[in-house]
């Protein structure tokens, strides 16, 4: 009977205490996943997981997002342009030296670039839709710090900082050059090298790189893009951003020109547009930028050139 009683009366105080032990135990990364044995799996885990470099791919594929570009007088007339990315290959190489490892991640995406036009320069609606496959490789490099010398391997090694992606499809006849945001707060990103920019992903190493840029809904933002060109007509230079990890919410703009100057064969051209978090948006995203020739929007026959750079930017709305 007092056994009985004994456990009638402790029974509930520890099955809450098992139930506790249960979940620490689940939560505790002493844990090995056995898919995960050794530094290089560990990082590649954490380069699959990083809330900001997922942010990138919802917003570099366009996926039926269309924007009104207005009538261009060319072989064909568009109305409306987006592109559709398949990720296809993912590549992460690692050289570890000593406690900090350098890693570049280079993505392949198959790309189709939809054009919604007419061949009637008289028409009020497209008529057409002209597909062009394309393929694009993104780079970005990722730098690890190890932080602990652990049996389970993804309990040793950080992502410290990741630099902006770049890429497109290695066109000779235009390029990104230059890109600036003037911020809210008065501080100004400028980017010659995206692969070179490094932004923050761990607290304790601050003093190295810049922080991710934070930005508030309803903020408006200034951007600046600078181009070399081939041609001396207007390049179709946009930024897509804005979408989750479901692509959802995406917003696309079109830069609009403010100079062009010759440069030998070649032109430098300026763009500006401004920018602004959607309403009631929460986390990281990624601005994209896109620059391509206009012949490859009102030609139906051009081939896809495009520049892409990435920017990653977190918005926390006010308190």
């Amino acid at each position: 009977m007092k056994a009985a009683e004994f456990a009638k009366k402790y029974f509930l105080p520890f099955f809450i205490l098992a139930l506790i032990s249960f979940f620490a135990a689940c939560q505790d990364n002493s844990i090995v996943d056995p898919e995960v044995t050794t530094d290089r799996q560990a990082m590649g885990k954490l380069v699959e997981q990083d809330s900001v470099l997922n942010s990138f791919e919802p917003n570099f594929n366009e996926d039926g997002e269309v924007d009104f570009l207005g009538k261009v007088n060319a072989d064909i007339y568009p109305f409306k342009v987006w592109h559709r990315m398949r990720l296809v290959n993912r590549n992460l190489t690692i050289d570890i030296q000593g406690d900090t490892a350098y890693g570049v991640v280079t993505n392949t995406f198959e790309g189709i670039l939809f054009i919604a036009a007419s061949y009637d320069p008289n028409a009020t609606t497209p008529d057409t839709i002209v597909q062009k496959p394309f393929t694009s490789i993104v780079t970005r490099n990722v730098i690890f710090v190890k932080i602990e010398r652990n049996p389970n391997p993804e309990r040793n090694w950080r992502i410290a900082a990741i630099s902006l992606p770049e890429g497109g499809t290695q066109s000779p006849n235009i390029d990104i050059t230059k890109f600036t945001a003037f911020l809210p707060n008065g501080d100004t990103l400028i980017i010659t090298s995206p692969n070179d920019y490094y932004l923050i992903r761990n607290w304790q190493h601050w003093w190295r790189w810049r922080h991710i840029p934070v930005l508030q809904p309803g903020q408006q933002v200034l951007l600046r893009v600078e181009v070399t060109s081939a041609y001396s007509d207007t390049d179709f230079v946009t930024i897509t951003f804005g979408a989750d990890r479901f692509g959802m919410h995406r917003l696309k703009k079109r830069f609009v020109l403010v100079s062009s100057t010759p440069n030998g064969n070649m032109f430098d051209k300026v763009y500006e547009q401004t920018f602004t978090p959607r309403p009631f948006a929460f986390g990281f995203f990624h601005a994209i930028i896109n620059a391509t020739p206009k012949q490859v929007i009102v030609d139906d026959s051009t081939p896809v050139e495009m520049e892409s750079w990435g920017v990653p930017y977190f918005v926390r709305p006010l308190p």
